[in-house]
């Protein structure tokens, strides 16, 4: 019984992850499909290019609460935060074409272990401001989190796993890094 339990969670967690809020927000507003610009993706970034900063701020808020959701509704375990993730990436409602996660990472990283998520976000920020670039501030944070997961004691495999995804998710951000043409933030 407690493995059907986990199995339905694990099912809503992916669904609730797939709820596209860039795509639906942008629509809102009138601005069409997300997908048809920038990076093509649906999280706050490529809505941010927009040029709403209100827009890409619901978004990263609404992303963020998704991961974070999964867990306050089903438990404090990391593998529902993956589902949550694996449906904002892969969302059934999009053709399996969505975001990266960033923030639906985060946002359950705030509930699985708010200190995780501070050391996250802090290098997430510092990287940022460095570079001002997302997706190398995404990709340095998530090549952080395992490490910092291993000092705080949390599930490290998880990590890991997030990890790998957040990079495989950059893997055309990171051929733009390689060739110096990755966009800064904020840039249209």
């Amino acid at each position: 019984m407690e493995y059907l339990q986990t199995g339905l969670f694990l099912v809503l967690s992916y669904l609730l992850g797939s709820i596209p809020f860039g795509l639906i927000l942008t629509k809102m507003a009138g601005l069409g499909d997300i997908r048809a610009i920038g990076s093509g993706s649906i999280g706050a970034t490529n809505v941010l290019r927009t040029g709403s900063k209100k827009l890409a701020l619901a978004t990263l808020i609404l992303d963020g609460g998704k991961g974070a959701l999964a867990l306050l509704l089903f438990g404090s375990n990391p593998w529902y935060l993956l589902a949550a993730i694996l449906g904002h990436n892969f969302p059934v409602w999009l053709k399996f074409k969505g975001g990266k996660g960033v923030a639906t990472t985060f946002g359950g990283l705030l509930v699985l272990n708010p200190l995780l998520a501070l050391c996250c976000g802090v290098t997430w920020l510092l990287t940022a401001i460095i570079s001002r670039i997302s997706s190398l501030s995404a990709i340095i944070a998530g090549i952080a989190m395992p490490i910092f997961g291993f000092f705080l004691d949390e599930n490290v495999i998880a990590l890991l796993i997030l990890s790998v995804l957040a990079i495989y998710r950059h893997k055309s951000n990171i051929q733009r890094l390689l060739k110096g043409e990755e966009p800064k933030i904020g840039k249209k």
